[in-house]
């Protein structure tokens, strides 16, 4: 198993003024609603921005550009979105498209840990093909990871996003 962070910690620490928008596309809608509950469960403040309804006809960028316009235009501290689709890529593509967006797909704790120490992502990508089939305690630790993990804020970190930004 991944490296999980929290493994020690009896509660792990809640961090309840942070916003998380969620979405996805019909691929990821079963997922989504699992990872609703069991966010709304700890105290997060959760806004679904995709359908609340399966529907099988739905297209995933529209929800990956709801999510990625919430957090831009959020004034809070730390806006984040997870979003869901069949194989994670599609939301990352299409929310890397809007400036200071930083998506990235997720299938263990580890590459969790590392993208938002090294990244400061604020879109996690879940490909609900594989995790939805998988143990619900995999996806549950990539979510405790992603939300706990601080950016290291390191210069070079810094400047790395700087440069994504001025490449639109």
């Amino acid at each position: 198993m991944g490296y999980h962070p929290f493994y020690f910690c009896k509660k792990p620490l809640i961090l309840k003024n942070m916003k998380i928008y969620l979405g996805s596309d019909h691929n990821g809608f079963h997922l989504k609603e699992k990872v609703f509950a069991y966010l709304a469960k700890r105290g997060y403040e959760v806004e679904d921005v995709s359908n609340k309804e399966l529907d099988p006809d739905d297209d995933f960028p529209e929800f990956a550009q709801e999510a990625a316009i919430k957090i831009i235009g959020d004034t809070s501290k730390d806006p984040r979105a997870i979003l869901l689709c069949g194989g994670g890529q599609g939301m990352a593509i299409a929310a890397n498209r809007f400036s200071g967006i930083r998506a990235s797909v997720i299938w263990d704790a580890e590459e969790a840990r590392m993208t938002r120490n090294d990244n400061d992502s604020n879109i996690l990508c879940l490909p609900s093909r594989v995790l939805d089939q998988e143990d619900d305690q995999i996806w549950k630790d990539i979510v405790d990871t992603w939300i706990h993990t601080p950016f290291a804020n390191a210069t070079r970190y810094r400047r790395r996003n700087a440069q994504i930004d001025e490449i639109r």
